[in-house]
């Protein structure tokens, strides 16, 4: 546990205004389409070794934000999220070693393993009196594997939507406090 040593035990939660869940998807196979979710919730617990520490998630997949009304809209239809019936994701992890975070991500009913390339960018304590960790975390998935399949075929060749998607995390965590190990 060399690069997260510097990590003590314990629950750390996420802070939500320095933190971002985002995807990047390609559109008509020549440019990049980006959306973020606003409301999620994380627990991240930090064991006395790799093999016990558990990251856990949950996204409300209603807070998606392409900067574009109608595709966030399209987005939440049975097209491609259905929110009405299905409006969370979520992700378990199932292994964490200094480099991957392997885990169960959950769309639509449907659970795939996937694993997202982790980078740890180090502990700060803050002015508060508190302690931050932050990291980053990457992976990219088929959509269809969570039956995400809506597409139109474009003049020339191509589709409207690439099938494969990138999955960005930038995650400040808050370190518990002496009051929260005594709670």
């Amino acid at each position: 546990m060399t690069v997260f040593n510097s990590l003590a035990p314990g629950n750390y939660t996420v802070d939500p205004t320095h933190t971002e869940v985002g995807f990047t998807a390609r559109h008509m196979m020549v440019a990049k389409v980006r959306g973020t979710f606003s409301e999620f919730t994380a627990n991240v617990v930090v064991g006395e070794t790799l093999a016990d520490t558990a990251v856990t998630a949950e996204v409300q997949l209603n807070s998606v934000d392409t900067r574009n009304e109608d595709r966030d809209n399209h987005l939440r239809t049975s097209d491609f999220f259905d929110v009405e019936n299905h409006p969370t994701m979520t992700f378990h992890s199932t292994e964490i070693t200094e480099s991957t975070m392997t885990g169960d991500l959950t769309i639509k009913g449907t659970t795939r393993p996937v694993t997202f390339d982790l980078e740890f960018n180090g502990v700060s304590p803050d002015p508060w009196g508190g302690t931050r960790a932050g990291f980053e975390a990457t992976t990219e998935v088929n959509r269809k594997d969570w039956d995400l399949t809506w597409n139109v075929a474009v003049e020339g060749g191509g589709v409207l939507v690439s099938e494969k998607v990138k999955l960005h995390l930038d995650v400040e965590l808050v370190a518990p406090t002496s009051e929260d190990a005594q709670a």
